[in-house]
């Protein structure tokens, strides 16, 4: 007797869209911008301030739109609440909502308090940004030091939950081999320190900071970083190959068969590899040794690093590409049959809308700090004393006193 055996596989959705990408790529740049402006502005170290104030505004411009895209990812967003009213503390995106809103205000608050001496020094000016000042400075008062190093502190402590809920809440997924391995929360991590370096590099530029100092300690941070990378990434692909059962082996062998998947490959680790190399170049050519050690400053050698941040560019492009390719690609690869499902990036905003909404969200962020906040002069407290107006009056003084001595002449 002959039969026939009919196998339906039902048609599944993807959890997770674009609008989660963008979500892991702002609040890793987040949190690891955060880190960069800390030795400056929590530690008092003095040669680290330029980087911290263009690190300072990457990180809060990424705080406040990182959020965002996290409600659009939730289909529902008005649906957020739940989170609060059916608390579950088994859950790491449960936990994550706690961790979140605290962290967000704490990165305001230690935002507001290294902007606000600057802001101190631009009270009674004309126009609204004068107006603005008098109201974000909230008084004339001193703003002590130790609590800014405290609210930096409390800031730090929470972005390492940032870290371990954003990177937990992936791991512990069983379903996806990809993701249930404990080598991806640090590679998360390691990853937003690449973006984080390479977007100050680029704002350092467009900013029209120019510092050198910036560049010289960013490329470090990158040559750390893709260094780390590079390891923990090995590190998985070994830890595959030698085991015959485990989630990295069962990862391994669900894409052995794809081509986009050996491309995909390809592509991150020479890309990593290029970027790696061309950091370390930068940093031990025979010239810069060579003015080194004549005892030339950094801040002498404005052509040292002046295409700096192209890898800044290609810094930002790997954070982003390997979240896409964690969090998109992954969900191409079937979890109850073999093969590939295809994805189409629709263009609504669940897809490029959503995508390129989110990064002009964050851009219309920058300008607005750029057009009232006085950032590129935010340090440890303090109090800046001389107001926009003393410095006018003094180089008035300054110019009348030389008129009135060339007229003795």
């Amino acid at each position: 007797m002959n039969s026939t055996i009919e196998l339906l596989a039902p048609r599944y959705d993807i959890a997770w869209y674009p609008w989660a990408v963008q979500y892991f790529f702002m609040i890793a740049i987040s949190y690891a911008s955060l880190w960069l402006a800390a030795p400056a502005l929590v530690f008092g170290k003095k040669a680290w301030l330029p980087t911290a104030r263009l690190a300072l505004i990457a990180c809060v411009s990424t705080t406040l739109v990182a959020p965002v895209a996290l409600l659009a990812d939730l289909h529902q967003p008005l649906r957020f609440w739940h989170f609060y009213a059916y608390a579950n503390s088994h859950s790491w995106m449960s936990i994550g909502s706690v961790v979140l809103p605290l962290y967000l205000g704490s990165v305001l608050g230690f935002a507001w308090l290294a902007w606000r001496p600057a802001l101190q020094a631009q009270r009674g000016t004309p126009g609204l940004g004068g107006m603005l000042a008098t109201w974000l400075s909230m008084g004339s008062g001193k703003t002590p030091r130790a609590v800014v190093a405290v609210v930096g502190l409390t800031a730090l402590g929470l972005s390492s939950g940032i870290m371990l809920y954003t990177g937990a809440e992936l791991a512990i997924v069983k379903a996806r081999p990809l993701w249930n391995t404990v080598w991806l929360p640090p590679m998360l991590a390691t990853t937003g320190f690449i973006a984080a370096s390479g977007l100050v590099l680029v704002l350092n530029r467009v900013s029209g900071v120019c510092s050198q100092d910036a560049i010289r300690q960013m490329l470090y941070v990158l040559l750390v970083a893709c260094l780390l990378a590079g390891l923990i990434a090995l590190s998985w692909f070994l830890d595959g190959v030698n085991a015959h059962v485990g989630s990295v082996a069962a990862a391994l062998e669900s894409v052995r068969y794809s081509a986009s998947w050996r491309s995909t490959a390809l592509w991150g680790s020479t890309t990593g590899i290029a970027l790696f190399a061309a950091v370390l170049f930068l940093l031990t050519r025979p010239s810069q040794r060579q003015k080194v050690a004549r005892g030339v400053p950094a801040s002498s050698q404005p052509a040292l690093f002046a295409w700096a941040w192209l890898l800044g560019l290609v810094a930002i492009h790997m954070g982003w590409m390997f979240r896409w390719v964690v969090l998109m690609d992954v969900q191409h690869v079937a979890r109850n049959s073999a093969g590939f499902h295809h994805y189409g990036i629709p263009a609504g905003s669940s897809g490029i809308l959503g995508i390129v909404g989110t990064f002009g969200l964050w851009l219309a962020a920058i300008l607005m700090i750029e057009l009232f906040i006085p950032w590129r002069q935010a340090q440890q407290g303090g109090l800046i004393a001389t107001s926009i107006h003393a410095v006018q009056d003094a180089s008035t003084q300054h110019l009348t006193a030389k008129q009135g001595a060339s007229s003795h002449v």
